[in-house]
């Protein structure tokens, strides 16, 4: 916490000054130019490697990065799907990332069984890994030479893709070519984002593919 503090400190003392016309014009509104679905992770931070600003993104976190499909009866999309409406119906937004990472917690909790006893709410929220692990199973060329838990981080971050799809307001909107779908992965230990790039069915460096 006292670093905490102290960052706080810090952005009144030293950030704040140079921010506050910016954040005096979002107060009025905001226009972010995509949504960008990560994992809670401590180690994950968007903005820090995206080189954003305040107002850029509107960012969905949450254990595992996970999107459930959409279902009109159940409503069991929860905040995930509340987000994915909100940027597309009231935002206008042209692009989602889904971003998972390497070591990822939500990943090991469910193959290594790995996770807090007493912790229902953790347990049905892994339950939503399940059609991630049947497509790693699918594709068992995806992520060649890399440790399982990141094999299934990847698969996953695919099958959140097509999660998305599913939602009526992603999938109008895809129809029309107004949003576009991303499937990013940061690798931790080298500070590198990866995207996937279809005509290789692999992640690569996204640096490297825009130039």
């Amino acid at each position: 916490m006292k670093k905490l503090l102290a960052g706080i400190r810090d952005f009144h003392d030293r950030v704040r000054p140079a921010y506050r016309e910016r954040f005096a014009h979002l107060a009025l509104g905001q226009s972010p130019d995509c949504l960008f679905i990560a994992c809670s992770d401590s180690r994950v931070v968007p903005n820090l490697f995206a080189s954003t600003d305040p107002g850029d993104l509107l960012v969905l976190r949450n254990v595992g990065n996970i999107v459930p499909p959409f279902h009109a009866a159940s409503g069991a999309e929860g905040s995930a799907g509340a987000a994915v409406e909100f940027a597309t119906l009231s935002l206008g937004v042209r692009d989602i990332v889904i971003c998972g990472h390497s070591s990822c917690g939500a990943m090991r909790a469910v193959l290594d069984h790995d996770r807090p006893e007493d912790a229902p709410a953790l347990d049905r929220w892994l339950e939503e890994l399940a059609p991630s692990r049947a497509r790693l199973l699918a594709e068992p060329g995806l992520a060649t030479g890399r440790p399982e838990i990141d094999r299934l981080s990847q698969a996953h971050v695919l099958q959140q893709i097509d999660h998305l799809r599913s939602y009526p307001a992603v999938a109008d909107r895809l129809a029309e070519g107004r949003i576009t779908l991303h499937a990013w992965w940061f690798d931790l230990a080298n500070a590198e984002v990866l995207a996937f790039a279809p005509h290789e069915h692999a992640f690569t460096s996204l640096v490297d593919q825009l130039d």
